[in-house]
């Protein structure tokens, strides 16, 4: 039966035993025996043969390959539409989780503002004679050095992102 396909398709596809031997990088003598049943080609090259040819390996061995039904397609066809819509429904949970955390980050970005205006860096007053209070004194010195610095530019992107993802209202 493989012989048979293969000098069938072969044949079909409008090859001679020698143009079909170049493509497989063999003499034709090799595709002659196929074609007459003295040899089978090994798994290697009957996924070169297939490859040449343009025809599954399933063919070639002689499967029936069953067609598929309007049914099926259609089966298909509302699988994929579910798995669209599912997708559809993640990104736009994910874009409404980023929309909130920025607007939360923006918050929390405005109320630590408003919390180091009030406090006024109390610590600049600490006795710094004591090496654990100058330790403390100097990383609450270097976190609202590196918050006043950092924060606005974190807000104006939170603030460009949350832009980026609002909803579109039409």
């Amino acid at each position: 039966m493989l012989n048979e396909n293969i000098k069938a398709i072969r044949k079909s596809k409008g090859l001679s035993q020698q143009e079909l031997a170049v493509k497989l990088n063999v003499v034709r003598q090799t595709v002659s025996k196929w074609e007459q049943g003295l040899s089978v080609p090994d798994s290697d090259m009957l996924i070169s043969i297939s490859e040449a040819l343009e025809t599954p390996v399933s063919t070639l061995l002689g499967e029936t390959v069953a067609e598929l039904k309007v049914d099926d397609l259609k089966a298909i066809s509302e699988k994929l539409e579910i798995i669209n819509l599912q997708l559809a429904q993640r990104k736009t949970t994910r874009r409404k989780v980023l929309h909130w955390l920025l607007i939360s980050l923006c918050v929390v970005i405005v109320i630590i503002f408003a919390v180091l205006a009030v406090w006024n860096s109390p610590y600049l007053s600490w006795d710094y004679s004591d090496p654990e209070t100058a330790v403390v004194g100097v990383g609450f010195h270097a976190l609202e050095w590196l918050f006043v610095r950092a924060a606005p530019i974190i807000f104006v992107v939170a603030i460009g992102g949350i832009f980026l993802t609002r909803e579109n209202r039409k």
